[in-house]
């Protein structure tokens, strides 16, 4: 790795807090879909290379895998070095984290754990889970990301406030009695 690259990586790293939002939210259609009870939600799930893409170095954008997700990306050289997919619960101060990725390139370069401290530093008084479960080759990762921090990155269920691939649910799906079977 060149000195140039270091350099970059290393303020990259350091503007993890710098982060430009992008809503995406759609009104009518939020609305659409609160009146009709989640009846009518076709909405088309964009992937990682289909969501918003602004010029800054750290982006929030909705997120392409789950609805009510946000994703967590940072940029270098025009292209995509690190993402993560998030979601927190306002109810119980929980947060998960699903499928972070860097670019195998700049792994090992600590982009990972400054985007997630940056996640935690957004949102103080969160507890930090997975929302699966751990493969071997990681294990070593969620150690080292997790030291110090409450819920410590470990696996754990969705809460009930939280579908895992619906992020939080509407006030009246809360007030739903469960069905019985």
């Amino acid at each position: 790795m060149d000195d140039e690259l270091r350099s970059a990586l290393r303020r990259l790293r350091e503007e993890a807090d710098h982060v430009v939002r992008v809503s995406g939210r759609t009104p009518v259609r939020s609305w659409l879909y609160d009146v009709t009870r989640g009846r009518i939600d076709r909405r088309p799930r964009p992937t990682v290379g289909q969501l918003p893409w602004v010029d800054a170095p750290w982006q929030d954008t909705v997120s392409g895998r789950y609805h009510g997700w946000r994703c967590r990306r940072a940029s270098l050289k025009g292209g995509l070095a690190f993402v993560v997919e998030y979601v927190v619960c306002p109810y119980c101060n929980i947060g998960w984290v699903d499928k972070p990725y860097t670019v195998e390139d700049y792994q090992r370069c600590g982009l990972a754990a400054a985007g997630l401290a940056a996640l935690r530093a957004e949102h103080p008084g969160v507890a930090w889970y997975t929302g699966s479960g751990h493969l071997r080759d990681s294990r070593p990762f969620w150690s080292a990301v997790g030291q110090g921090v409450d819920g410590a990155y470990q696996p754990r269920e969705m809460c009930e406030h939280v579908e895992h691939h619906g992020g939080v649910k509407p006030r009246w799906k809360l007030r739903q009695r469960p069905q019985r079977r």
